[in-house]
């Protein structure tokens, strides 16, 4: 099925999708500068499909700096506004709506937005044009796992050029709600709200919000808005009964979500009216224990790459993310780690809807310069926004294997970058768990994340299983320390965040002849029997507060997915599932 409703948590009747078939044109020297410049439109492309990807219909995967889009559409403000989304634009994004250049974006994985109301045709039929920049040598933009050599190498992957999310247009009214944002308080039982509005200044301007669980009216409030926002907390009936409290919780068990309806008043006269959801969950960190609503919680995640043979970072539909979040439930994991890729906003709705806990990574840059620090500083920024009221995200990650910065031990500037990343993602979202930099040379964090590939579950026993003290003195895999000078480890959760690896390439993905993992299994039942083994260590460790397991699905060359490339499971989910779900009967009252 096509994409639903590209921005879930603030929801309008009036939108049209632009997705489909639009012009298409390299511009591999970079002369063309505006519209007016393009002669002919050689190719079709197929949006949101990279140009990379087979979807796309065009499959070209060289080195290509700058492409064109062009598409007509019909649009009419009505005495309202039109606003132009973009889901994701690699990398730099300049835009032109009839010729009128309305806007530009920088940064690959973020959405952006421009209101091109002033630049419509009266007739009502309307022509965009995106000219998107992406240079493939350039290590300094975040660019997450996309390859900068001619072919894929090691565990890096095709690159993914322009448009690779939904675009659309939405009718608002000439003032309208801009942005929604919802704050879970589960110790005091209620939800911070906050809403910010856009367009011209109206007196008398107030909101209306319905908090419902099924047909049950939680609260129906209406507030004064106030310099064109409001801010305001939402206090539900506290039933003192567990029972009922649990009920109305948000878990991966239970992933109860109440359904909002916000309306824009300008005295009685209704301006604006949105749907949107919110989930009344806490993810807290209570010494060394990850705690979920207030109790001790293991996590059992996956690391998802978000990667799809046909598609590349693009998802192939709504459907394919709705079953990505499925099959890691299938497979008995409570969670996962998007891996370099701030993934689709309608995964993480799936996500909120089916109950499965993210973390959310920052795709990283590889080269230290100040550049590339401002650029991950804004791309960070805008992401850390954009799903700040998803009820799944609940650990953010800004670095990950001192990616970007390698130099940390001997290089100030490197940590101080760790350290300033960490300290503004609590600033600008102070209610979730931040892991400075996952799996090694940790600094300011809040949960110490290990990767180790070593196979030998043995090997995995003794190295965990013992005086935490002394691991942290000694090197560990990578050739890193596990914690920088002048931050030892301070009692915070520790989590085994990369490890197992175990290739099997049972169904590579079209095109692949070589791949590999970090150990090999030759067939379904030595592949099973290694994966339980190294779970049933992992699992019983009373060092570990949570583990994440290397990876979903097979990833191009990567061959170590306990899925294949196109989803299908290497054994039967039942039986990665059982391995996956050992039980902690050590841990009391942990999940």
């Amino acid at each position: 099925m096509p994409f639903a409703y590209p921005r879930p948590q603030l929801e309008r009747a009036q939108w049209q999708s632009l997705d489909g078939s639009w012009r298409f044109l390299f511009d591999r020297d970079r002369r063309l500068r505006h519209p007016a410049d393009i002669t002919a439109w050689p190719l079709r492309i197929e949006v949101p499909y990279p140009p990379e990807s087979q979807a796309s219909g065009v499959g070209e995967r060289g080195f290509n700096p700058v492409v064109w889009y062009q598409r007509e559409f019909e649009a009419d403000a009505r005495g309202g506004r039109v606003l132009l989304h973009f889901g994701a634009v690699d990398y730099l994004a300049h835009v032109w709506v009839n010729g009128v250049h309305v806007g530009s974006h920088e940064g690959g994985h973020t959405p952006f937005r421009f209101d091109v109301t002033a630049a419509l045709d009266p007739s009502g039929r309307q022509v965009v044009t995106l000219r998107a920049e992406d240079d493939p040598a350039d290590l300094t933009k975040p660019r997450g796992k996309q390859d900068w050599q001619a072919e894929p190498h090691a565990l890096w992957y095709p690159r993914t050029t322009g448009i690779w999310q939904t675009v659309w247009i939405e009718r608002v009214p000439r003032t309208f709600l801009d942005t929604l944002r919802w704050t879970p308080q589960v110790e005091g039982f209620s939800i911070d709200f906050e809403a910010r509005i856009a367009g011209d200044a109206r007196d008398d301007l107030s909101i209306e919000v319905e908090l419902r669980h099924g047909e049950r009216l939680l609260a129906a409030d209406r507030y004064r808005v106030i310099d064109h926002e409001t801010d305001r907390r939402i206090v539900l009936s506290d039933p003192g009964i567990d029972d009922y409290r649990n009920e109305l919780l948000w878990s991966p068990e239970r992933p109860t979500l109440l359904d909002a309806t916000v309306r824009l008043r300008c005295g009685d006269a209704l301006v604006d009216e949105a749907k949107s959801y919110v989930g009344l969950r806490s993810f807290t960190i209570l010494r060394d224990r990850l705690m979920l609503n207030g109790r001790p919680y293991f996590l059992r995640m996956v690391l998802d790459q978000g990667y799809w043979p046909d598609t590349m970072l693009a998802p192939p539909d709504d459907d394919a993310l709705r079953r990505d979040v499925e099959l890691a439930k299938a497979m008995g994991f409570n969670g996962v780690r998007k891996h370099q890729k701030v993934e689709h906003p309608r995964y993480l709705y799936w996500a909120d809807r089916l109950g499965l806990l993210v973390w959310q990574e920052m795709p990283s840059a590889y080269r230290f310069t100040r550049t590339a620090i401002k650029r991950t500083v804004r791309e960070w920024t805008e992401a850390i926004e954009r799903d700040y009221s998803h009820p799944s995200v609940v650990v953010l990650v800004p670095f990950n294997e001192s990616w970007g910065v390698p130099e940390l031990n001997a290089i100030r500037e490197q940590r101080h970058a760790v350290e300033a990343l960490y300290h503004l993602t609590k600033t600008l979202d102070p209610n979730r768990p931040v892991v400075g930099n996952d799996g090694w040379e940790a600094s300011a964090t809040d949960i110490i994340g290990i990767h180790d590939y070593d196979a030998d579950p043995e090997q995995i026993r003794q190295r965990y299983g013992g005086d935490a003290t002394q691991l942290f003195d000694r090197r560990r895999p990578g050739g890193r320390v596990l914690t920088l000078d002048g931050y030892p480890h301070r009692g915070q959760p520790v989590m085994l965040t990369e490890f197992g690896g175990i290739a099997y390439p049972k169904r590579p993905a079209p095109g692949v002849t070589q791949t590999w993992g970090y150990s090999s299994a030759p067939d379904d039942e030595t592949f099973a029997a290694r994966y339980r083994a190294l779970l049933d260590v992992v699992a019983h460790l009373h060092l570990f507060s949570g583990f994440c397991y290397t990876q979903f699905a097979d990833t191009f060359q990567e061959a170590n997915g306990l899925l294949c490339a196109d989803r299908t499971p290497k054994v039967p989910l039942e039986r990665i599932a059982e391995a996956t779900r050992i039980s902690r009967t050590y841990l009391p009252g942990v999940v």
